[in-house]
């Protein structure tokens, strides 16, 4: 029997509402209601769109609990933000479910738009500071990996070999890239797939599995045990393993973008939220993953055009923090953080920079790297196929030439 249309809505909207396009779920805000001729106005970016409301549109608040009067609720006034649903029928667009607040039950901050003319890629920051904390990949303002870390990072690449789905050394076996994040993620990874599948340089062994998926923020699935969002998410990891014909015990290597939707913690606090969240989900990952020996993580792309408090400037540009910051206490020693056995318990695998995709909007980056507007969708958060085609060749170039996964990504001569 198929699901109601309010069950749909709920279900989607907790798991996916990064790729609205896809699934019907729209987000905007309330400019509208007349609750005399049952129509609702809903700002969705910039322009109004006016639904009718009928006896079988279902309505949620923020906690997903019903909502009984309907329309005449005082909660439904003009700036809240909602997620929704609606269909074409009879010549008129119905709303078939509404939400109040964004993904997760959550109400967002208000949107500010900032200036972020002045901001510095953290590969160009060096020794300079943003707010106290010093710039640069590693420490000392450097971009490239402490002696040490590189050291212990290429033993590691040498270990990488196909494997068969039990996790033993087999010709025909496979090496498996996982990505881990939300929806900007699975976005970009699939970008990512299609170009690297199609390069005749990348060793045949590997496999991409796009495990991100839409609104898994990292405050959502840092619990694969929550039985809410955490567990969903790693059930449809495993889902996707499956369905590429590999198993856990071939992910060898992860890919990590992530954030949380509607950041207003203010800096250094939801920088270090992040990487304490990014803490648990790389433990997570060696929990669930006997042979992952290498995962790398980016900060987010550009936020200056984005229309939504979803992910805004600054957080995307901060987010490059709480992962310098999370890698910083790898090998510092952190036994939270330990993943070589000789040291004692290993709690997480090696860790390390990935391709690092914050660019200041249209100011070029010292690689020439840069975002112009039509690089993100409507929203401005979401990357459009030009964005999409821009972080998937950094992506590529990244493994390919990379020393710890070059070894590995690359046709070996």
């Amino acid at each position: 029997m198929l699901r109601s249309s309010l069950q749909a809505l709920v279900i989607l909207v907790i798991l996916a509402p990064g790729l609205l396009a896809q699934d019907g779920i729209r987000r905007g805000q309330i400019k509208k209601v007349d609750a005399d001729k049952g129509t609702v106005t809903i700002t969705v970016n910039g322009k109004d769109h006016t639904f009718v409301v009928n006896g079988e549109t279902q309505f949620r608040d923020t906690a997903f609990q019903p909502i009984k009067a309907r329309l005449r609720d005082k909660r439904l006034k003009p700036g809240t933000p909602v997620m929704f649903k609606a269909v074409r029928k009879d010549g008129e667009y119905v709303l078939r479910g509404m939400k109040l607040g964004g993904p997760n039950g959550r109400r967002f901050p208000p949107f500010k738009k900032v200036d972020t003319s002045r901001l510095k890629p953290l590969t160009e920051l060096g020794k300079s500071k943003y707010q106290g904390y010093e710039g640069g990949l590693y420490p000392d303002g450097k971009n490239d990996r402490p002696a040490g870390h590189e050291k212990a990072g290429l033993a590691l690449a040498k270990k990488i070999r196909p494997l068969d789905g039990k996790g033993k050394p087999a010709q025909g076996g496979k090496i498996v890239l996982l990505s881990v994040g939300m929806s900007n993620t699975a976005q970009a990874f699939t970008a990512f797939k299609r170009l690297a599948d199609a390069d005749e340089e990348k060793n045949p062994h590997v496999v991409l599995v796009n495990g991100a998926q839409g609104g898994m923020t990292a405050r959502a699935i840092q619990d694969p045990d929550d039985n809410r969002q955490g567990t969903r998410y790693w059930n449809t990891v495993d889902e996707r393993l499956e369905d590429a014909g590999v198993t856990r015990a071939q992910v060898q290597a992860v890919w990590i973008k992530q954030a949380d939707a509607g950041p207003d913690q203010g800096f250094p606090r939801y920088a270090k939220t992040l990487q304490a969240e990014l803490t648990k989900i790389v433990q997570v990952l060696a929990q669930r993953f006997p042979h992952l020996k290498l995962v790398y993580l980016s900060s987010r792309t550009y936020a200056g055009y984005a229309k939504t408090p979803l992910n805004p400037e600054p957080y995307a540009y901060e987010s490059g923090f709480s992962v310098k910051w999370l890698i910083e206490r790898q090998f510092r020693g952190d036994k939270a953080l330990n993943y070589d056995p000789a040291r004692g318990k290993v709690a997480a695998p090696w860790l390390s920079w990935g391709p690092y995709l914050w660019a200041n909007g249209t100011t070029k980056r010292a690689d020439g790297f840069s975002y112009d507007e039509e690089d993100f969708a409507g929203d401005g958060t979401h990357e459009s196929p030009s964005g999409q085609r821009k972080v998937r060749k950094l992506m590529l170039q990244f493994f390919k030439t990379d020393t710890t996964s070059r070894g590995w990504f690359v046709t070996k001569q």
